[in-house]
């Protein structure tokens, strides 16, 4: 039988010495192998594990059910947050409201940039929005996730070094393993008709598109919010707020951003 995965995740109500080597020698004797384990919450904590048998894993399950100390929470096939929260001990906090918005302060920059390279290892059309205002981090998490993935990308418009804004692309660009990089102010304030016919075409490429500013993206072109797969959400402190009243034809403080 294959070895398989799950991601199993705890509540501790009391924190008695011996608790982990207890559930640790729990899934020793049933044969269950440890991958990765840490804290993901206060008082909480999660484990990548792996079996060969459904059965010993369900018993597993069984017996962690009645311990007293502790409330199983997840217990699941690991998802993409889960592998993450296990990697950097925390949890990408997702819109309660909105479940493909997802919120990061600028301290987990690297958290950030291990979801965002994940996401654009994806084959097909992916369109990615991130919101932020100026010289939070937005291009260069991009550009660095994109290292991370192995993938090459392409500048469609920006701001990051100077104003870029194409009207074509190389021969060796027109390729699905690009991640194609567009700023929504640049490109619907400050570009010619040539770009943005340019744009819809790169949409219509089976690849990873990413938006910067998408708000400004549908309110001044024909896509919708709806059309994003992703919504991400960059801020330098939880209470900042995302706003894009500076903006105006022309002109916008958003320049660096």
């Amino acid at each position: 039988m294959e070895m398989k995965e799950w991601y199993f995740e705890y509540q501790i109500h009391n924190n008695r010495p011996g608790l982990l080597g207890d559930i640790s020698s729990l899934l020793g004797m049933l044969a269950i192998n440890i991958i990765t384990i840490n804290g993901v919450d206060d008082m909480r904590r999660g484990m990548l594990i792996r079996s060969d048998s459904d059965d010993q894993v369900a018993r597993f399950r069984a017996i962690v059910d009645i311990i007293e100390d502790i409330t199983v929470t997840k217990f699941r096939e690991p998802r993409l947050r889960d592998r993450l929260a296990v990697r950097h001990g925390q949890y990408i906090q997702r819109d309660a409201d909105d479940r493909k918005t997802f919120r990061f302060v600028r301290t987990e920059l690297g958290l950030l940039v291990d979801f965002m390279a994940e996401l654009f290892k994806r084959d097909g059309h992916y369109l990615v929005g991130i919101r932020g205002m100026p010289r939070v981090g937005k291009t260069e998490s991009i550009v660095a996730a994109s290292v991370c993935a192995n993938k090459r990308w392409s500048f469609i418009s920006s701001t990051l070094l100077r104003q870029t804004v194409r009207s074509q692309l190389a021969d060796d660009e027109l390729s699905e393993d690009h991640i194609f990089i567009i700023d929504g102010i640049v490109t619907t304030m400050r570009s010619t008709e040539k770009h943005r016919t340019l744009v819809r075409d790169i949409m219509r490429i089976p690849a990873v598109k990413v938006v910067e500013h998408p708000d400004i993206f549908v309110r001044e072109t024909e896509y919708e919010l709806d059309d994003f797969d992703c919504i991400i959400e960059l801020r330098n402190e939880d209470s900042e707020e995302i706003t894009y009243e500076v903006v105006e034809s022309g002109f916008s403080s958003f320049d660096i951003s």
